[in-house]
């Protein structure tokens, strides 16, 4: 936590919400008013963060159509929130990212999809017969999170 909360760290995390521009959470609260916010109630919410009593308001959640006519559900937070996961995934992923597997691309900066297509592609010229994509829709929805959170632990 106290590489999370370091002043730089926090102000990458601050420089990308805003460069991100997200939608409104249910506070209702915009990315052009969380300087102010976070001025005005910083040290209330970094003694929760470093206490470990934080507990983030629920996320606003919203319907979007993908390409093939069904919807995607998802779940946007507060820009408080999305500050804070912002400062704490790029502290996890400072310490993580060098272990993820070479070929891994969800997800993982300077990694894209057309990356993955061109690897994809380079497997079969050398051989291979098969490509396994994998779409782990709804996964969070449907795992049992007691025994996900053991693993975690």
């Amino acid at each position: 936590m106290t590489e999370v909360l370091d002043k730089e760290n926090l102000k990458r995390a601050l420089a990308q919400v805003k460069r991100n521009k997200g939608a409104l959470g249910i506070d209702g609260m915009s990315v052009d008013e969380l300087s102010a916010h976070l001025k005005a109630r910083w040290p209330s919410i970094r003694a929760q963060l470093a206490a470990g009593t934080y507990r983030p308001k629920p996320v606003k959640r919203v319907e979007i159509p993908k390409p093939d006519g069904r919807k995607r559900l998802l779940g946007i937070p507060t820009v408080t929130d999305g500050f804070i996961q912002q400062a704490l995934a790029q502290v996890v992923q400072r310490h993580w990212e060098a272990h993820f597997h070479t070929h891994s691309y969800g997800f993982r900066p300077g990694r894209s999809a057309h990356q993955a297509m061109r690897h994809a592609q380079a497997t079969i010229r050398q051989g291979y017969g098969w490509v396994v994509d994998i779409d782990l829709e709804a996964f969070f929805d449907r795992v049992n999170h007691d025994r996900l959170m053991v693993r975690v632990r």
